[in-house]
């Protein structure tokens, strides 16, 4: 019987999002694909270092252990040949991770095998890959460099979500980038009784909800948001309407994001700004939802 990937937390990661893959990029980069091949097949046995996703991943996976079937399924989504593919799975086996699957595509775009696979959540560091597969309705986003010094919390995941764009539809945030801040307001104070749509990130949200209700432990969420009063009122009620219980939410007014995140020590950070997700970055592990409205 063919195995069911349905009832699981589906997370695909490129190489380059799971280990840090830079020196090797700019060989490829500055060198060409031959010499890539070249460096990577002599340095076969040797591991790769730990990348930006590594934190969440290992969190993630260990999540396994709590429950009596595996939960959360990881899948290794590569542009490597399958040739260089080998010391991708090498290093996978020298950290201990429960990764068996994986797609190495030489090149062609990963994105479009991502409903073959199910996919709840595809991390990656090329931004064209993310913006296909948020196309295509998935959750999407583009990991930024790991922080130096970073540790994160042990025995319990912390995930951190922007509002607008990301968990929610962008359709209150174009108000604001095409109307400013006393129309986004004014709109908001309007339709605080209606649900917000849900954006990219909705349906993880949702996902890892579901995992709290099992065990309310393991997992930590907050909402790290850019509103305040009185725009904080519909995303609490949308929240409720759909029976998601976070554990922490910011309404920041424009206060940066950076410290709020640092002292919330997520394994993961999400937002589609990139003047948010940069200095968060310096600090935790964060990544971009790319959305035509902000360009990078």
């Amino acid at each position: 019987m063919p195995y069911d990937l349905q009832d699981k937390l589906v997370i695909a990661i490129s190489s380059r999002a799971l280990f840090d893959l830079e020196d090797e990029n700019q060989i490829f980069e500055e060198r060409g694909l031959e010499e890539y091949i070249k460096h990577q097949l002599e340095h076969e046995e040797d591991p790769i270092p730990k990348g930006t996703g590594y934190p969440l991943i290992k969190a993630l996976l260990d999540l396994n252990k709590k429950f009596e079937n595996p939960i959360v399924e990881v899948i290794i989504l590569s542009r490597n040949s399958p040739e260089t593919g080998m010391r991708i799975f090498n290093s996978i086996d020298a950290l201990g991770l429960d990764i068996i699957r994986g797609g190495f595509t030489g090149g062609e775009d990963t994105s479009k095998y991502l409903e073959a696979f199910d996919v709840d959540l595809f991390l990656s560091k090329n931004e064209e890959n993310v913006k296909r597969a948020l196309d295509s309705g998935r959750a999407a986003a583009l990991i930024y460099d790991l922080p130096q010094d970073y540790q994160p919390a042990k025995d319990q995941i912390r995930i951190a979500f922007d509002a607008d764009a990301v968990v929610f539809s962008d359709e209150s945030e174009k108000i604001y980038q095409r109307e400013g801040l006393e129309a986004f307001l004014e709109h908001e104070r309007i339709n605080a009784e209606k649900v917000l749509p849900e954006g990219p990130f909705g349906k993880l949200l949702k996902l890892l909800s579901k995992i709290k209700e099992r065990d309310n432990s393991l997992i930590k969420i907050a909402i790290v948001t850019a509103r305040n009063s009185p725009a904080h009122k519909r995303i609490i009620l949308t929240l409720r309407e759909w029976g998601v219980k976070v554990d922490e939410i910011f309404f920041l007014g424009g206060v940066e994001k950076r410290e709020i995140l640092k002292s919330f020590n997520a394994h993961i950070f999400f937002d589609d700004q990139d003047t948010h997700v940069k200095p968060a970055s310096e600090v935790i592990p964060s990544s971009r939802v790319p959305n035509s409205i902000h360009k990078k």
